[in-house]
C-alpha cells in the first residue's frame, strides 16, 4: 500500500541546474528579500514536497481560511499558515505579477517567488487562533511578532544548493523516505516527532506503535527551536546510539525534519502529521503535550484536536498515548492503562525534566533514559559550561 501525498501529488519546486542558472542571472533585476532561518525552513519544505499541496507561500484567502477554519480553500484540513513575511519597506517595492528574489541568511540566493498577492498579516488574530495566546513570552508568538507585518504570496522555484540542516546524510526528502520504505517492504510506517533526546517514555510508546505497523520513522525536528532546547547535533548523537543498541535495525529509520518549531501545541500536531503523510507515513504518534510549551495548552489538547478534523481527508492515523512513566512496582515502563501503581510509585519523564537535571549537573537515572544517552547528555552539558 502506498500512502498518497497530501492533496494527491508530491510537489517538487526545486529548479533544475539550467533553470537555476537562469533564475540567478535574472535576480539582479528583481526586488530582493533576505529571509530568516524559519522562512528558509518553510521554503525548503515547500520545494521538496514536505508541505504538499503547497507550491508556494499562501495568499490572503488561504491565510484567512487556515487561521479561521483550519482548512485550505479547497477544503483540505490545514492548521498553520505558511507565509512569506516582509517589512513595510520591502513590500513597497513588490508588485503582483513580478518576481522576488529570496536570499538565505548566509546571503546566497535561495529562491524566486512569482508574486500573486501582497497583503497585511493580522498577527493578533493569528496569535489568538493558532497559538491560543497573544502572550509574547510564548516563543512562537514572540517569533511571529518579530517578523514583518506584510506577506508576499506566490509559487516558488528553489535554487539554494546548501544543506539547511547540518545533517546532509540524514536529510531525506519525502521522495527519498518513500523510496526507502518501499525498499524495506514497509506498507505502514509510524512517524515520531521530537525536539528532545529520546527518553524511556518515548522508547516505550515507539515500541508499542511498532507492534502494529511495519516500520518506525524517527523524525527529529532540526530547524529553529528555543535557545534552551538541547542542540540538534547532541540529539542526533543520542538517536544514533539508541537506535543502534535498542531497536531492530530493519524496522527503524532515522531522518531529520528541517522545520522550524512553532510551539503551537494542538495546531502544530495537525501540521506535523500532514508533513509526515507527505514523507510517506500512515500513522503518527501524538503523546502528552505535543509541540507544547509552558502551560499554554492542556496535557491532551493535541490529541483532542484530531477529533475536530476529518481524519479521512487528513489521511494519516494519529496514535494517541497517555502519559508514560517508569513503574517502580512492576519495574518497567507503563501508562495508567497498564500499571496498578499508586502515584508515588510512578517516575514521570519529560524532556523538560532532562534539561532541568542537566542544568543542576545531575545525570538522568536509568529509569529516565538509557545510560549511554545520559553519558552523551552529561558530556555535552559539561562542555558548554563556562570555565571555572
Amino acid at each position: 500500500m502506498t500512502i498518497q501525498p497530501y492533496g494527491g501529488a508530491l510537489v517538487d519546486r526545486v529548479a533544475s541546474s539550467s533553470e537555476a542558472a537562469e533564475l540567478r542571472a535574472a535576480a539582479a533585476e528583481l526586488p530582493a528579500v533576505q529571509i530568516s532561518p524559519w522562512t528558509l525552513s518553510d521554503l525548503y519544505l515547500i520545494a521538496v514536497g514536505g508541505l504538499s499541496p503547497l507550491d508556494g507561500f499562501m495568499d490572503r484567502d488561504a491565510y484567512a481560511r487556515v487561521v479561521d477554519a483550519m482548512m485550505l480553500p479547497g477544503g483540505l484540513p490545514w492548521s498553520i499558515p505558511v507565509v512569506l513575511p516582509v517589512s513595510d519597506e520591502e513590500a513597497a517595492s513588490i508588485s503582483v505579477g513580478q518576481g522576488v528574489a529570496l536570499y538565505a541568511p548566509d546571503g546566497k540566493m535561495a529562491a524566486v517567488v512569482d508574486v500573486t498577492d501582497v497583503f497585511d498579516r493580522d498577527r493578533d488574530r493569528e496569535a489568538a487562533a493558532v497559538f491560543r495566546t497573544s502572550d509574547q513570552a510564548h516563543p512562537g508568538v514572540a517569533a511571529m511578532y518579530r517578523m514583518g507585518g506584510r506577506c508576499v504570496a506566490g509559487p516558488i522555484r528553489y535554487v539554494y544548493e546548501e544543506d539547511i540542516t547540518g545533517f546532509p546524510d540524514d536529510n531525506l526528502t519525502p521522495a527519498q523516505t518513500r523510496a526507502a520504505f518501499a525498499e524495506r517492504g514497509w506498507e505502514t510506517a509510524v512517524a515520531f516527532q521530537t525536539r528532545n533526546p529520546i527518553h524511556r517514555a518515548h522508547e516505550y510508546i515507539q515500541k508499542c506503535a511498532l507492534e502494529v505497523v511495519d516500520g518506525l520513522l524517527v523524525h527529529p525536528l532540526v530547524g529553529e527551536t528555543k535557545s534552551d532546547d538541547i542542540p540538534a547535533d547532541v540529539r542526533m548523537e543520542c538517536y544514533r546510539v539508541l537506535l543502534d543498541g535498542y531497536y531492530p535495525a530493519d524496522r527503524v529509520m532515522l531522518s531529520v525534519l528541517p522545520a522550524a518549531m512553532r510551539y503551537a501545541g494542538p495546531r502544530e500536531a495537525i501540521f506535523h502529521s500532514i508533513m509526515r503523510r507527505n514523507y510517506g507515513c500512515s500513522h503518527f504518534i501524538v503523546g502528552r503535550d505535543h509541540a507544547g510549551v509552558g502551560d499554554y495548552y492542556g496535557t491532551y489538547d493535541a490529541q483532542k484536536i484530531f477529533d475536530q478534523i476529518d481524519l479521512d481527508a487528513l489521511g494519516i492515523e494519529p496514535m494517541k498515548f497517555e502519559h508514560s512513566f517508569y513503574c517502580l512496582r512492576t519495574k518497567q515502563m507503563a501508562t495508567p492503562k497498564t500499571s496498578p501503581a499508586s502515584m508515588d510509585e510512578r517516575v514521570f519523564l519529560s524532556g523538560t525534566k532532562v534539561r532541568e537535571m542537566l542544568s543542576r549537573g545531575e545525570s538522568p537515572p536509568e529509569e529516565f533514559t538509557r545510560p549511554e544517552i545520559a553519558a552523551i547528555l552529561m558530556k555535552s552539558y559539561q562542555a558548554r559550561q563556562p570555565a571555572g
